[in-house]
């Protein structure tokens, strides 16, 4: 096993951010002793096959240098292989867009994220595994279909130079197209399937999403469930007298608001949907969603 780090800089994150800034953030880690040997990656999904490839070559250690999407596709080069070998640990400079998985542990965004990797923080973090049509994936923030994930797409295919900005006018647009629709699901193998519409449904393993939007308050990364959020069919007025709810997590006290902690969710769909996985966007047909309890380690 190496124990030199394997530092995966998507130099295209938070519009070119990343790039800017990953040079210095990773020399303040060489300094403090640390052996780190650095990656670019040249375009969707070269995190995941870099990652795959170090894994099998002896790496354990890796460093995400990006937002969100870059952590995700590292689990995704970790997975399955790191749920029956060897433990695999993720640490992270938040140098992306959303930066959201690290907001459970933090707010100092890459200082505590450095601090952490420096002092050789670890916690046990559960991984959640997707079975979809034609394959699986892995994810440690949240998956999400409906309002968020059509929020998301908006943003990823049309206004992801803007940044946060783009976030916004993306939000405003689906609200004016407003969707709610039925995705059939059961819990923890459930009887009966739930059937009604709504506006949208997370999946998460923590808290924030978007940044700063507190989907599921009560989500946490280690107890080995994923926390369902439910929200019905609301209209557009009642959206917007209640966004603001979804920063600070008290949209779950609206009427049609529902949670529920989960170890397996089955899906029914009739054919792919967007789905929004930790700030990707994937057109897929779910199937089953289960948890890997405390499969990694995260530096944080």
């Amino acid at each position: 096993m190496k124990t030199e780090y394997l530092a995966v800089v998507n130099r295209a994150a938070g519009g070119g951010r990343s790039g800017k800034l990953a040079g210095p953030a990773i020399e303040e880690l060489r300094k403090a002793g640390l052996q780190i040997k650095v990656v670019n990656t040249s375009g969707p999904g070269d995190a995941t096959h870099l990652v795959r490839k170090a894994y099998a070559e002896g790496y354990r250690n890796f460093i995400s240098v990006g937002g969100d999407g870059t952590g995700y596709e590292i689990v995704n080069g970790l997975f399955p292989e790191a749920a029956t070998g060897e433990r695999a640990a993720l640490g992270f400079l938040p140098l992306g867009t959303g930066n959201s998985f690290l907001r459970d542990f933090s707010k100092d965004g890459l200082k505590h994220a450095t601090e952490a990797i420096l002092k050789g923080k670890r916690r046990a973090c559960d991984v959640i595994r997707l079975t979809y049509a034609g394959g699986e994936l892995f994810y440690i923030n949240l998956l999400s279909l409906g309002f968020t994930a059509d929020v998301t797409a908006l943003a990823n295919r049309r206004f992801k130079r803007l940044g946060e900005a783009g976030y916004i006018l993306s939000v405003l647009s689906c609200l004016l197209a407003l969707r709610r629709r039925a995705f059939p699901l059961r819990v923890n193998g459930a009887t009966e399937f739930e059937e009604e519409r709504c506006l949208f449904l997370a999946f998460n393993n923590s808290k924030f999403t978007g940044g700063k939007m507190m989907i599921a308050p009560k989500a946490d990364p280690s107890d080995g469930l994923v926390e369902y959020v439910r929200w019905g069919p609301i209209g557009r007025l009642g959206l917007l007298r209640n966004f603001r709810t979804l920063f600070d997590g008290t949209h779950l006290n609206h009427p049609l608001a529902s949670r529920a902690s989960a170890t397996t969710i089955e899906f029914r769909l009739e054919g792919p949907v967007d789905v929004m996985v930790d700030g990707e966007v994937l057109t897929i047909q779910p199937l089953k969603l289960e948890v890997l309890p405390g499969a990694l380690d995260v530096m944080a």
